[in-house]
């Protein structure tokens, strides 16, 4: 990599530290940046560093800038409109002695060298929480003695009616199973804690979806308190259907007598002042020095077995060191795992007796060294793929067919036209209190139709493919979309023509196979579905029609697994 020239700022602190001590500011040894593969559902992923082989992909600018300089993606300010939709894999060599902290100064020098980036520090305003009292908490005052701490409590055994089970891993691996409640929601028991530990904490508890930044404890309250909580995780899906849901706002004042109230704080941030789209070109002789990565096709050992008829619930997970673990799911699940489909109509012909034959799977992929990625959908997928080959004698095809899209329209658009230097980005902030069951929020700044119609895509039930701009709108827009996934329920009958649908005792969403139909709300007063929302909100329209897609054909399974 080329010397870098003096840069103004931020961009100087890294070579300031080192020029004191005489030694030269650390640099990856070579560096390839390029533009991402396009994926549906498109998030920032950072390897650990193995081999001396620093991977991170799918990220923004503003990931970039996060992981460089430590810091929340919210708190990265100003810049051009592109820098949270433009997305860039980065792999570079890292010195074998290197750390984690020399890594993110080389990767801020490398974001200064091959995107011209420049920043400097600030505090503005932003928003955050406050803990308040209010007119009677309905808290237990505590003696001071006893652990001290609020820990999620999930019940022993299956999980309730109306419940669900989840499964989370940690960075190091560790697996930790919570029992949800109906309404999905999550307990935790509070014991011996101050109003602010309980405050500090927030951030960190499950499904509480408070933000960023710290919660001020505003309440006044001293001493230590008991008390119990629950809240509804915002988990989308079929079971928000089960039970009444509780926000944390509902929670926090009903249980607790204390109140979350939005603020405006001063808080640290980094501004950008200018950096290029494109980076410069990579450097000669990149293949040679860092070689790419040949994923594996096949587990290198494999136990698949029919589950236990009597075992509750069912989990598939892709653990650190190239492990899979799945425990009851239905081989339909895992037939869609070995194509990475995200719909059921992407895989056809699979036969009725996947959607209720059961299996556990224990992999693991070849060692591939140190150097090797952590194993993600797509180098999962080609694996199990060959797993259902050699145990059920899978044979398939690729084609393309006819099926159900949707194209957005123009009715009576009655959007805010954007300013053209604001950034470019949608998020889904938390419905307010008081919404209806299923609520979801999307806000959406200077986006381009095309870019909201490429967005669409699996955001709920009926959405399986791409949709199509035909709105013949040009420009960025402002927008807020509120929509439900409270969709009435109902049997269904199985489709004809190799059995690749439900079968007739399954509950699903009308219109939520994959296809044309319209999802329905369960009543008026549930909010509007998706498509309802973007015509009497934004004044657009879903439009359905037919168009060819590739398919994956399911030409031939075995029912019986031969022998592990």
């Amino acid at each position: 990599m080329k010397n870098l020239a003096p840069l103004p700022i931020l961009s100087l602190l890294a070579g300031a530290l080192f020029a004191q001590s005489g030694d030269a500011p650390p640099q990856f040894e070579i560096a390839d940046i390029h533009t991402s593969a396009k994926a549906t559902f498109p998030f920032a992923r950072q390897s650990p560093v193995r081999g001396g082989r620093f991977e991170i992909k799918n990220a923004t600018m503003v990931d970039l800038i996060r992981t460089a300089y430590g810091i929340d993606n919210d708190k990265v300010l100003g810049g051009p409109n592109w820098l949270e939709m433009d997305r860039f894999d980065v792999i570079a060599k890292v010195p074998a002695d290197s750390t984690a902290d020399t890594h993110k100064l080389m990767l801020q020098l490398l974001l200064a060298d091959r995107f011209k980036l420049l920043l400097h520090k600030d505090n503005k305003p932003l928003p955050t929480y406050a803990l308040v009292a209010g007119k009677k908490p309905l808290m237990k005052e505590s003696d001071g003695s006893g652990d001290t701490g609020c820990r999620p409590v999930s019940p022993s055994g299956a999980p309730q009616e109306g419940g669900m089970r989840l499964f989370m891993n940690d960075v190091n691996g560790r697996s930790t199973t919570l029992n949800l409640g109906p309404g999905m929601t999550v307990q935790f028991q509070c014991r011996n804690v101050t109003m602010a530990q309980f405050a500090d904490n927030l951030r960190g508890m499950i499904g509480a979806n408070v933000g960023t930044n710290p919660v001020i404890d505003d309440t006044g309250l001293k001493g230590n308190w008991n008390f119990d909580v629950k809240w509804s995780m915002q988990i989308m899906g079929p079971m928000n259907l089960q039970g009444d849901r509780i926000t944390i706002f509902e929670a926090l004042e009903k249980q607790l007598g204390l109140k979350l109230e939005e603020r405006q704080v001063s808080t640290p941030v980094i501004v950008v002042d200018s950096v290029n789209e494109k980076p410069t070109d990579n450097p000669p002789g990149l293949a040679e020095i860092l070689p790419p990565i040949v994923p594996p096709t096949e587990f290198e050992v494999a136990d698949l077995k029919p589950s236990d008829p009597n075992a509750n619930g069912s989990r598939y997970q892709m653990q650190p060191g190239g492990r899979l673990s799945v425990q009851g799911m239905p081989l339909r699940f895992l037939i869609s795992r070995a194509f990475n489909a995200n719909n059921s109509d992407e895989v056809v012909g699979v036969p009725k007796w996947a959607d209720s034959d059961r299996y556990d799977v224990t992999a693991k992929a070849p060692s591939q060294g140190p150097s090797a990625p952590a194993l993600d959908p797509d180098s999962a997928a080609p694996m199990i793929r060959a797993l259902l080959v050699e145990r059920f004698k899978m044979t398939y095809h690729k084609e393309e067919r006819p099926v159900s899209a949707y194209s957005l329209v123009a009715a009576k658009p009655k959007m805010k036209k954007a300013d053209p230097a604001s950034r470019t980005w949608c998020k889904n902030p938390s419905a307010p209190a008081g919404s209806p069951p299923g609520t979801r929020i999307l806000n959406c700044q200077n986006i381009t139709m095309a870019q909201f119609a490429d967005r669409l895509q699996n955001m709920a039930p009926g959405l399986s493919w791409p949709v199509l701009d035909a709105t013949g709108i040009t420009g960025g827009w402002d927008f807020t979309l509120s929509y439900t996934q409270s969709f009435q329920f109902a049997s269904v009958a199985t489709r004809g023509g190799g059995g690749d649908g439900p079968r007739a005792t399954d509950a699903m969403p009308l219109g939520g196979g994959g296809g044309g139909a319209v999802p329905t709300a369960a009543d008026p007063v549930a909010g509007y579905t998706i498509f309802e929302a973007i015509e009497k909100q934004l004044g657009l329209k879903l439009e359905t029609q037919k168009r060819p897609m590739p398919v994956f054909v399911i030409d031939h399974m075995e029912q019986k697994p031969t022998e592990n």
